[in-house]
């Protein structure tokens, strides 16, 4: 039996190294890297799964064209040569007829590398078509907020936590969504290290903290705010860090701070006064406290200004110049590979550009052209996009030609005029590059592809064949395509070989010494001019947001998202075994909301607003707080009792990045009545 080194490509901070055995081209067994620092030697209970997901009797093996109706998931079995034909041809006559603004195509995070995921971006690029600006589902207006006040750098090294003696994890449950760190904090432990879990439910991570502060959903940065207040009045800033590192915390300390005293912040976050006051001086007398952002607090109207005023707080105490000091939101910004070669081969520098969140929107509103062909690889839009009704009114348009690449058929594929089998990152060979830890690493394909699977790298350059696209990026093997994002590379990552990447050994690229700033003026932003020339806000503030108040009074329960454990998205839905564990999708509700609606656990319940409704099946606990929804996982229509969850968000947007607002939703849970 061969053991093959590689690396989890699930949408993850951790980006496990893997060691995978496999026996006559089939993969056995999938366990963690016992010579990776940060992997540690297992892998999490989902990736453990994996040889189910590759082996799974669902996956696709061949393409198909659709038969049926859009929608009805009839489909026949056609060869590659003339899929792609067909598909080619097609696209040909709508940018003779249109231009090629009527085409859109992305790939997003489900499950692959920098190289399988980047060409067909790049495909597109090079095609001067409409431009998908993907990750505003995720994670746009936490990366907005973050570079508005410290530029686009990495964050903390999480391996840093040996020296921390606080660890505040602010909106993120780490035990669920960043296990590996959560090893390292539950090792320093043991030497003293609290843990403090500040989000709305008590979740995984919030059981095993040492205190756990249940803040009201949106009301982040009136806690943050509310800390540094007593900072300030407690003595407790380094006032020197913040005269040499920092830029105007004296006008944030003048026209903000007196706002939010503990007694105000207590009423906005229903947390005591008290808790306010013992979260400051915890916080202000730690020697090296370390705060690990979620990018849950971001996904509602006023996200970025909540993430904002939490990655402004090590400034107030020179956190962020101290060795286990400081913030991790994401570590990608650090390395500096030239992943133009990917995702930019040629093309124009811009063109039209749409928002990944409103992409039911865009793909029935846009005119001069309308969109006319999608093109969907690594990602499930009919279930995980905000306003998802929308999103399927569009997909289900007879004149909207949709080509699907998805090792499964997913919601958004049973719409699709094509389906193409896709490979799954154990059966690829492509560049990782982690946002949650600081190590790049190439992995080898461990097996082939199932039937006749295809990568997206492959399917990419097939189809620039076909449209007459001659750039390099297109014809090169995976090892060139290394060898030019580090020719191009900048930073840290210029210093890298192709050779010793090539090897398949983990690869430890981290920022040394103290935090750096790489915003306009060099230094951590209090008040950022950027911001306020763009209209936005120049300091951190918090005020009830006038469309979440008018909601509220119209529906009495609050939705809260967040990833199941074993079902944190739909690229898991293909694993029995890990849907069995992790149960029906389930609203959670509040023993005191149940009883009011006469409801019981297990039941199947009707959550509506004026958008949609959708069938999911009670959970009662009191690790939810009154006046919450909690809906894990995203969960497909398969699985649900009706629709899925986010049928029932507007594609509203967040303040900073123009970002999903998931959080910003109102409902009311009843009985399903069918």
């Amino acid at each position: 039996m061969a053991t093959i080194r590689s690396v989890c490509a699930h949408d993850c901070p951790d980006q496990c190294s893997l060691r995978v055995e496999v026996e006559n081209d089939r993969i056995q067994r999938v366990r963690g890297d016992p010579d990776h620092p940060f992997t540690a030697g297992f892998a999490c209970g989902k990736v453990h799964q994996d040889t189910d997901l590759v082996h799974s009797a669902e996956r696709l093996t061949t393409p198909l064209r659709r038969t049926g109706p859009k929608g009805s998931g009839r489909f026949t079995p056609i060869g590659w040569d003339e899929a792609l034909d067909a598909i080619a041809a097609r696209w040909r006559a709508i940018v003779a007829e249109s231009g090629p603004l009527a085409l859109l195509g992305y790939a997003y995070s489900a499950h692959g590398g920098i190289m399988n995921r980047g060409l067909v971006n790049g495909l597109f690029h090079a095609l001067g078509a409409s431009r998908l600006d993907a990750g505003t589902v995720c994670d746009s207006c936490a990366a907005a907020a973050w570079h508005a006040t410290l530029g686009p750098v990495g964050g903390a090294d999480p391996e840093s936590i040996v020296h921390s003696d606080v660890l505040l994890s602010w909106g993120a449950d780490l035990v669920t969504t960043n296990v590996h760190f959560w090893a390292k904090v539950a090792a320093e432990r043991r030497r003293g290290l609290r843990v403090v879990v500040i989000e709305p439910r008590r979740s995984r991570t919030a059981k095993l903290a040492d205190w756990h502060l249940p803040i009201r959903i949106g009301t982040d940065a009136a806690l943050a705010l509310g800390v540094m207040h007593v900072l300030v009045r407690d003595g407790l800033c380094d006032r020197r860090y913040l005269a040499e590192r920092t830029l105007h915390f004296e006008r944030l300390e003048a026209e903000i701070l007196p706002r939010f005293e503990p007694r105000r912040v207590a009423a906005i976050t229903g947390l005591s006064a008290a808790d306010v006051e013992q979260l400051a001086t915890l916080y202000g007398r730690a020697r090296a406290p370390f705060i690990r952002l979620g990018t849950g607090m971001t996904r509602l109207a006023h996200g970025g200004q909540a993430l904002r005023a939490v990655a402004l707080l090590p400034g107030v105490t020179g956190a962020y110049a101290r060795p286990g000091g400081g913030a991790l939101l994401f570590t990608g910004d650090f390395f500096g590979l030239d992943t133009s070669v990917v995702n930019a081969p040629s093309g124009p520098v811009d063109t039209r550009r749409i928002n990944h969140s409103q992409l039911g929107r865009a793909l029935l509103e846009l005119r001069d052209p309308p969109i006319r062909s999608l093109f969907v690889a690594a990602n499930n839009p009919a279930v995980t996009c905000p306003d998802a009704g929308r999103v399927r009114e569009a997909l289900g348009r007879e004149a909207l030609f949709t080509v699907v690449h998805d090792p499964f058929l997913s919601v958004t594929a049973r719409y699709a005029d094509y389906v193409l089998p896709a490979a799954l990152y154990l059966e690829t060979e492509d560049l990782y590059r982690s946002y949650g830890s600081y190590y790049v690493q190439y992995g080898a394909r461990a097996a082939p592809p199932p039937g006749e699977a295809r990568s997206n790298l492959w399917v990419a350059q097939a189809l620039a064949a076909r449209m007459g696209l001659t750039d390099a990026a297109f014809r090169l093997s995976e090892p060139e395509l290394l060898r030019e994002m580090l020719r191009g590379a900048s930073g840290a990552a210029a210093t890298v070989d192709a050779a010793a990447v090539r090897s398949g050994q983990p690869i430890r690229i981290a920022p040394v010494g103290e935090q750096v700033f790489r915003t306009p003026s060099g230094k951590l932003e209090f008040y950022s001019q950027a911001l306020a020339d763009a209209g936005l806000p120049p300091m951190p503030d918090w005020h009830p947001d006038p469309g979440e108040t008018q909601d509220s009074g119209r529906w009495p329960l609050r939705l809260l998202t967040g990833p199941g454990f074993f079902q944190p998205h739909s690229v898991y839905a293909g694993v029995e075994s890990l849907r069995t564990r992790e149960g029906p999708p389930v609203c959670v509700l509040h023993p005191m909301e149940a009883r009011a609606r006469e409801l019981r656990d297990g039941q199947p319940v009707r959550a509506v607003n004026d958008r949609a409704a959708v069938g999911l099946v009670l959970q009662v606990s009191d690790d939810v707080p009154p006046g919450i929804a909690f809906v894990p996982g995203q969960r497909g229509d398969g699985e649900t009792v009706f629709g899925t969850v986010n049928l029932l968000c507007a594609d509203r947007y967040s303040d900073f990045g123009d970002g999903a607002t998931y959080q910003s939703t109102w409902l009311e849970v009843t009985a399903w009545a069918g």
